[in-house]
């Protein structure tokens, strides 16, 4: 920045000056320090003017990169929600699955007891019949002999 440069040509003068006898009052060249505080104060606005722009900028570009990160966040937090919501709705397929399966055994089981209750009670009526069937054919053939 200039206006550092111009101060330190200011210091400059001043340690370079001469000193009074018996004091630490210096003798300067009004005019050339004038001239330095002049161009400082010329100076000055556009130094003002450049650094507020860059502390402006700064401002803008914290809240950009605050803004960004914050949709980075609320997106993970999206896909979070919807990886945690797939998961649940794969837990539930399974445990449905898994109901589904249970039902369909405990159906099957059913049906086969049935089928087989009603095939050993047809067996049954049929042994009854043939025992019928056999006593009429011994008494028909003793009444033969």
């Amino acid at each position: 920045m200039e206006i550092f440069t111009l101060l330190e040509t200011l210091e400059d003068l001043l340690e370079r000056s001469r000193t009074m006898p018996f004091s630490t009052k210096a003798i300067v060249d009004k005019e050339e320090i004038l001239d330095i505080i002049k161009e400082i104060r010329l100076k000055l606005p556009d130094e003002l003017k450049q650094a507020k722009w860059v502390k402006e900028e700064r401002q803008r570009i914290l809240v950009e990169a605050q803004k960004e990160a914050d949709e980075i966040v609320k997106e993970a937090e999206n896909r979070i929600i919807a990886m945690i919501d797939e998961h649940e709705i794969t837990r539930k397929a399974y445990e449905q699955k898994a109901e589904i399966i249970e039902t369909a055994n405990e159906m099957s089981r059913e049906i086969s007891k049935g089928t087989k209750d009603y095939a050993d009670s047809i067996l049954q009526n049929l042994e009854k019949s043939l025992v019928s069937a056999l006593e009429i054919i011994q008494n028909n053939r003793k009444e033969l002999k």
